[in-house]
């Protein structure tokens, strides 16, 4: 497969400017199952051969770190799990041994990501893997999953976080001015998420230079 009919769908207008840099095809979902699901759509219509899901997570196996890199076998959505296409994995550097949770809606507390957890073991969860997955499979494509842990998994979540994006995958600014005038004490943890993030970016960042050139 060639890497320029290599279907990307992420989150963030930020992380579709370095996968363009980096060659491949794009579509961005605006972190949201349903924004996911139309964006893989799309890069299957512009032909693509094969979807990968890229992005940050939510860390749920403990000790994961901000940064660590997620390349899971497999997706879990409700009852149903997809396994990770092999030759995918090996070019996004190996899989990393367990499946990532796919959410609806973000685990904004340590409690919620452990109850997650001891159910079927995830190392992460994000919002976007389920609907590349579903796609994919409905149309007889591989897929796999690119993902870095930001928030990990003894980490709860300020609200800003729940309203910081648009549906198009840019920042809301205006949401979050609002978020922080009402809710002040949450700004010293967004300090915090915000290293995270940084974290998790570098880390992804990394991976895609090492990515191979060739297709496979």
């Amino acid at each position: 497969m060639e890497r320029a009919k290599i279907g990307f769908v992420t989150g963030l207008t930020a992380e579709a400017r370095w996968l363009r840099n980096a060659g491949f095809m794009i579509r961005v979902g605006g972190g949201t199952p349903l924004g996911a699901e139309q964006a893989a759509k799309a890069l299957v219509q512009e032909g693509a051969q094969g979807l990968i899901s890229f992005g940050l997570a939510g860390g749920l196996k403990p000790g994961l770190v901000p940064g660590s890199i997620v390349v899971p076998t497999a997706v879990l959505e409700g009852n149903r799990v997809y396994p990770a296409d092999y030759a995918l994995m090996s070019f996004l550097g190996g899989s990393t041994g367990a499946p990532i949770y796919a959410g609806q809606k973000i685990a904004e507390t340590a409690h919620d990501k452990a109850l997650i957890y001891r159910r079927s073991h995830p190392d992460a969860i994000d919002l976007e893997s389920g609907a590349v997955a579903r796609v994919a499979q409905a149309r007889g494509l591989p897929f796999a999953v690119l993902r870095a842990v930001a928030d990990p998994w003894d980490a709860d979540l300020p609200h800003v976080t729940k309203v910081a994006m648009k549906d198009d995958g840019s920042l809301n600014f205006a949401a979050i001015t609002a978020s922080l005038l009402r809710h002040p004490r949450q700004i010293p943890s967004l300090f915090g998420v915000a290293k995270a993030t940084k974290d998790a970016r570098a880390a992804l960042l990394r991976r895609l230079e090492k990515l191979p050139q060739r297709s496979f």
